[in-house]
Protein backbone atom coordinates (compact mmCIF):
# COMPACT_ATOMS: atom_id res chain seq x y z
CA UNK A 1 0.00 0.00 0.00
CA UNK A 2 1.02 3.59 -0.67
CA UNK A 3 2.63 5.49 2.23
CA UNK A 4 1.68 9.17 2.51
CA UNK A 5 4.59 11.53 1.90
CA UNK A 6 2.90 14.94 2.22
CA UNK A 7 0.07 14.18 4.64
CA UNK A 8 -0.50 17.73 5.93
CA UNK A 9 -0.84 19.04 2.39
CA UNK A 10 -2.76 16.13 0.91
CA UNK A 11 -5.31 16.57 3.72
CA UNK A 12 -5.52 20.31 2.91
CA UNK A 13 -6.15 19.48 -0.75
CA UNK A 14 -8.75 16.90 0.29
CA UNK A 15 -10.66 19.51 2.32
CA UNK A 16 -10.64 21.88 -0.65
CA UNK A 17 -11.40 19.44 -3.46
CA UNK A 18 -13.75 16.74 -2.16
CA UNK A 19 -16.88 18.41 -3.71
CA UNK A 20 -15.31 18.38 -7.20
CA UNK A 21 -17.32 16.23 -9.69
CA UNK A 22 -14.13 14.59 -11.01
CA UNK A 23 -13.19 13.25 -7.57
CA UNK A 24 -16.77 12.37 -6.61
CA UNK A 25 -17.04 10.22 -9.73
CA UNK A 26 -13.54 8.80 -9.36
CA UNK A 27 -14.40 7.42 -5.91
CA UNK A 28 -18.01 6.45 -6.64
CA UNK A 29 -17.30 2.72 -6.31
CA UNK A 30 -15.68 3.10 -2.86
CA UNK A 31 -18.17 2.63 -0.03
CA UNK A 32 -18.00 4.51 3.26
CA UNK A 33 -17.05 8.13 3.94
CA UNK A 34 -13.87 7.15 5.81
CA UNK A 35 -12.75 4.93 2.93
CA UNK A 36 -13.50 7.65 0.36
CA UNK A 37 -11.54 10.18 2.43
CA UNK A 38 -8.53 7.88 2.75
CA UNK A 39 -8.67 7.06 -0.96
CA UNK A 40 -8.78 10.69 -2.08
CA UNK A 41 -6.02 11.72 0.32
CA UNK A 42 -3.79 8.95 -1.04
CA UNK A 43 -4.63 9.98 -4.63
CA UNK A 44 -3.76 13.61 -3.92
CA UNK A 45 -0.61 12.65 -2.02
CA UNK A 46 0.54 10.49 -4.94
CA UNK A 47 -0.22 13.39 -7.31
CA UNK A 48 2.12 15.58 -5.24
CA UNK A 49 4.82 12.91 -5.38
CA UNK A 50 4.30 12.60 -9.14
CA UNK A 51 4.59 16.39 -9.60
CA UNK A 52 7.81 16.52 -7.62
CA UNK A 53 9.22 13.74 -9.81
CA UNK A 54 7.96 14.80 -13.23
CA UNK A 55 6.60 18.35 -13.02
CA UNK A 56 6.47 20.96 -10.29
CA UNK A 57 5.06 20.80 -6.77
CA UNK A 58 4.62 24.27 -5.25
CA UNK A 59 4.15 24.59 -1.49
CA UNK A 60 4.33 28.10 -0.01
CA UNK A 61 7.37 28.41 2.22
CA UNK A 62 5.87 30.04 5.29
CA UNK A 63 2.39 28.54 5.36
CA UNK A 64 0.78 25.11 5.54
CA UNK A 65 -2.58 25.87 3.94
CA UNK A 66 -2.38 24.39 0.47
CA UNK A 67 -0.38 23.47 -2.61
CA UNK A 68 -0.40 23.58 -6.39
CA UNK A 69 0.53 20.71 -8.67
CA UNK A 70 1.84 21.35 -12.19
CA UNK A 71 2.63 19.11 -15.15
CA UNK A 72 5.32 20.03 -17.65
CA UNK A 73 5.76 18.73 -21.20
CA UNK A 74 7.69 15.45 -21.22
CA UNK A 75 9.19 13.24 -23.89
CA UNK A 76 6.84 10.54 -25.16
CA UNK A 77 8.89 7.90 -23.35
CA UNK A 78 8.84 9.75 -20.01
CA UNK A 79 5.13 10.58 -20.38
CA UNK A 80 4.39 6.89 -20.95
CA UNK A 81 6.43 5.93 -17.87
CA UNK A 82 4.60 8.54 -15.76
CA UNK A 83 1.22 7.27 -17.00
CA UNK A 84 2.08 3.63 -16.31
CA UNK A 85 3.21 4.47 -12.78
CA UNK A 86 -0.02 6.42 -12.09
CA UNK A 87 -2.16 3.53 -13.35
CA UNK A 88 -0.17 1.04 -11.27
CA UNK A 89 -0.72 3.23 -8.19
CA UNK A 90 -4.47 3.44 -8.85
CA UNK A 91 -4.84 -0.29 -9.48
CA UNK A 92 -2.86 -1.29 -6.39
CA UNK A 93 -4.35 1.25 -3.97
CA UNK A 94 -7.83 2.19 -5.22
CA UNK A 95 -8.81 -0.77 -7.39
CA UNK A 96 -9.71 -1.59 -10.98
CA UNK A 97 -13.07 0.25 -11.00
CA UNK A 98 -11.43 3.52 -9.90
CA UNK A 99 -8.67 2.98 -12.47
CA UNK A 100 -11.25 2.46 -15.23
CA UNK A 101 -13.13 5.65 -14.26
CA UNK A 102 -9.86 7.60 -14.17
CA UNK A 103 -8.77 6.36 -17.60
CA UNK A 104 -12.16 7.16 -19.17
CA UNK A 105 -12.28 10.70 -17.76
CA UNK A 106 -8.65 11.55 -18.47
CA UNK A 107 -8.75 10.10 -21.99
CA UNK A 108 -11.85 12.16 -22.82
CA UNK A 109 -10.42 15.37 -21.36
CA UNK A 110 -7.04 14.86 -23.05
CA UNK A 111 -8.72 14.34 -26.42
CA UNK A 112 -10.49 17.71 -26.15
CA UNK A 113 -7.14 19.49 -25.83
CA UNK A 114 -6.07 18.52 -29.35
CA UNK A 115 -5.46 21.76 -31.27
CA UNK A 116 -6.43 23.83 -28.24
CA UNK A 117 -3.24 23.76 -26.18
CA UNK A 118 0.29 24.56 -27.33
CA UNK A 119 2.58 21.55 -26.76
CA UNK A 120 4.99 23.59 -24.61
CA UNK A 121 2.27 24.60 -22.13
CA UNK A 122 2.49 23.88 -18.42
CA UNK A 123 -0.67 22.43 -16.87
CA UNK A 124 -2.05 23.46 -13.49
CA UNK A 125 -3.53 20.08 -12.68
CA UNK A 126 -4.48 20.50 -9.01
CA UNK A 127 -4.63 23.48 -6.65
CA UNK A 128 -6.36 23.72 -3.30
CA UNK A 129 -6.40 25.65 -0.06
CA UNK A 130 -7.91 24.69 3.29
CA UNK A 131 -11.46 26.08 3.60
CA UNK A 132 -10.61 28.22 6.65
CA UNK A 133 -7.94 30.03 4.60
CA UNK A 134 -10.16 30.64 1.57
CA UNK A 135 -11.38 34.15 0.74
CA UNK A 136 -8.29 35.79 2.29
CA UNK A 137 -6.29 36.36 -0.89
CA UNK A 138 -3.93 33.47 -0.16
CA UNK A 139 -4.98 31.26 -3.06
CA UNK A 140 -3.14 33.42 -5.60
CA UNK A 141 0.07 32.75 -3.67
CA UNK A 142 -0.18 29.09 -4.67
CA UNK A 143 -0.04 30.05 -8.35
CA UNK A 144 1.65 33.42 -8.97
CA UNK A 145 5.22 32.32 -8.21
CA UNK A 146 4.93 29.61 -10.83
CA UNK A 147 3.34 32.01 -13.33
CA UNK A 148 6.28 34.37 -12.80
CA UNK A 149 8.51 31.47 -13.86
CA UNK A 150 6.44 30.58 -16.94
CA UNK A 151 6.32 34.27 -17.91
CA UNK A 152 10.11 34.43 -17.67
CA UNK A 153 10.34 31.33 -19.89
CA UNK A 154 7.71 32.69 -22.30
CA UNK A 155 5.44 29.68 -21.78
CA UNK A 156 1.63 29.47 -21.76
CA UNK A 157 -0.22 27.57 -19.05
CA UNK A 158 -3.67 26.03 -18.88
CA UNK A 159 -6.07 24.42 -16.44
CA UNK A 160 -9.43 22.67 -16.33
CA UNK A 161 -12.12 23.42 -13.76
CA UNK A 162 -15.50 21.84 -13.04
CA UNK A 163 -16.34 24.71 -10.65
CA UNK A 164 -17.94 27.81 -12.28
CA UNK A 165 -17.29 30.04 -9.26
CA UNK A 166 -13.52 29.48 -9.72
CA UNK A 167 -13.55 31.06 -13.19
CA UNK A 168 -13.43 34.66 -11.94
CA UNK A 169 -10.52 33.75 -9.62
CA UNK A 170 -8.54 32.40 -12.56
CA UNK A 171 -9.56 35.38 -14.72
CA UNK A 172 -7.80 37.65 -12.21
CA UNK A 173 -4.60 35.65 -12.76
CA UNK A 174 -4.80 36.16 -16.52
CA UNK A 175 -6.59 32.96 -17.55
CA UNK A 176 -9.33 33.12 -20.17
CA UNK A 177 -12.00 30.56 -20.92
CA UNK A 178 -11.04 28.77 -24.13
CA UNK A 179 -13.73 26.07 -24.31
CA UNK A 180 -16.22 24.12 -22.23
CA UNK A 181 -17.21 20.47 -22.53
CA UNK A 182 -19.68 18.06 -20.99
CA UNK A 183 -17.56 15.24 -19.56
CA UNK A 184 -19.63 12.09 -20.11
CA UNK A 185 -18.50 9.97 -17.14
CA UNK A 186 -19.25 12.68 -14.56
CA UNK A 187 -22.08 14.15 -16.68
CA UNK A 188 -20.67 17.53 -15.61
CA UNK A 189 -19.47 20.56 -17.55
CA UNK A 190 -15.90 21.73 -17.20
CA UNK A 191 -13.98 24.66 -18.63
CA UNK A 192 -10.54 24.77 -20.22
CA UNK A 193 -8.76 28.03 -19.37
CA UNK A 194 -5.61 29.33 -21.06
CA UNK A 195 -3.07 31.94 -20.01
CA UNK A 196 -0.55 33.42 -22.42
CA UNK A 197 2.82 34.46 -20.98
CA UNK A 198 3.19 38.09 -19.96
CA UNK A 199 6.27 39.97 -21.07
Amino acid sequence: MYTLKYQEFSEALYQALQPDPFYIRLLQSITGDKEKREALISYLDYSMYEAEKYGLLFIPGQHRYGASIWSKPLSAETESKKSQEKKAFLKANLGDVVLDAYVQMVDFMSAQLEGLIAPESWYLSIVGIKPEFQGKGLGVGLITDVLAETDKLGLPTYLETFTPRNISFYNRLGYKESASFLEPVTNATYWVMLREPRG
